[in-house]
């Protein structure tokens, strides 16, 4: 099969062929179907709710409530010199972001099982254009963030121009992770079922509503193997003014780095069979 115009062009060659383009040229080549892929996405998602993109803004202000309640008021957690509130919604909204952009690129593969089976194209492109529509989400959150900075009175500041890098390095880590349990998803069901009670876990491992000084030591490497935690990090210090994460910054983004290299080869490696067993 071979799709041509004057945008984009990919051939359905042999498998070995395919193997030997590099991930990111199959990408931009197919870069009109990972855009058909979000479309279609976000315009079912919001096709028949009744307040849109308002319930964007409700469940991050139920969560911070809550968060404040039991971390700010009862257990008195530091939020490293930021009002606990704008504290807590900065990391709930970097959470929001990677929980619905992983949720729905696991499962995007197995929701598309006809059109797999019957029609080539880059599988790759289905993960990542779920992705995308999640990044409307967290347009609206942030939003808010700068509503709770007016409040506040937190005033932005050079750190400002890292947000493009805060915002990359958000989008790389929820696309790593997704890779691989979008390829695994496709062979083993039960992936699914894990998947909600996994990022509830991951919630409260991850610097969302405590920031990661509270620990010291190996346990604090321990903490920064998590990916999240250089990327809250990092956000917090470009919108807030919070302390630099430093190192576990670096070791986040190695971890980042690891799971999006090996997602990818295994993605592809594994994507040869998806029409066999989807």
């Amino acid at each position: 099969m071979r799709r041509t115009d004057t945008s984009a062009e990919w051939v359905d060659n042999a498998p070995g062929s395919r193997a030997r383009t590099p991930a990111w040229t199959e990408l931009w080549q197919a870069r009109e179907l990972v855009g058909f892929f979000a479309l279609r996405d976000l315009t079912s998602r919001y096709k028949q709710a009744a307040l849109g993109a308002a319930w964007v803004l409700v469940q991050p202000l139920a969560t911070v409530a809550a968060f404040t309640l039991v971390f700010d008021e009862l257990a008195g957690i530091a939020s490293q010199g930021i009002p606990y509130p704008l504290f807590a919604l900065t990391g709930l909204v970097t959470w929001t972001y990677f929980s619905s952009a992983v949720s729905r690129a696991s499962s995007v593969l197995v929701g598309d099982s006809s059109l797999i089976t019957k029609v080539y194209f880059p599988r790759i492109a289905a993960p990542v254009g779920a992705l995308l529509p999640p990044v409307v989400d967290l347009a609206v959150s942030l939003a808010l963030v700068v509503v709770f900075m007016l409040h506040y009175a937190v005033q932005p500041s050079w750190r400002l121009l890292a947000v493009p890098v805060w915002l990359l390095l958000l989008v790389l880590t929820a696309g790593a992770v997704a890779l691989w349990l979008s390829a695994v998803n496709v062979r083993y069901r039960d992936v699914q079922h894990a998947i909600a009670p996994l990022l509830q876990l991951w919630l409260f491992l991850s610097p969302v509503a405590y920031p990661s000084t509270l620990l010291s030591g190996w346990q604090e490497l321990a903490f920064a193997l998590n990916p999240l935690t250089g990327v809250i990090g990092l956000g917090r210090w470009s919108l807030l003014g919070a302390p630099w994460p430093g190192w576990s910054l670096a070791v986040s983004t190695a971890t980042v780095a690891l799971l999006l290299i090996g997602g990818v080869r295994y993605f592809r490696r594994a994507a040869r069979g998806f029409a066999d067993v989807i």
